[in-house]
């Protein structure tokens, strides 16, 4: 099964200015796991991108990571 939880964080710290303020927390329930990503506030544009266009290809990838396991998979930014 994939680390959904690091696998966000590396993609993430790879987009944004400021690494260090990068925080994912996780919520699962039986059909669904709930990532939510915190960033610092400079960098919440580098992370959603240009009409939404980064934040949708972070979340097509979130989606074919956790194929194996079985759950639907929710990405939220903050």
């Amino acid at each position: 099964m994939a680390d959904l939880k690091a696998t966000l964080l590396d993609i993430a710290k790879a987009i944004v200015e400021s690494p260090d303020a990068v925080e994912v927390t996780v919520e699962e329930n039986e059909n669904s796991i709930s990532l939510t990503l915190k960033v610092a506030p400079d960098d919440v544009g580098m992370v959603i991108g240009r009409h939404g266009k980064i934040a949708n290809a972070i979340r097509t990838v979130m989606r074919a990571a956790a194929v194996s396991t079985g759950k639907r998979v929710n990405v939220d930014i903050r």
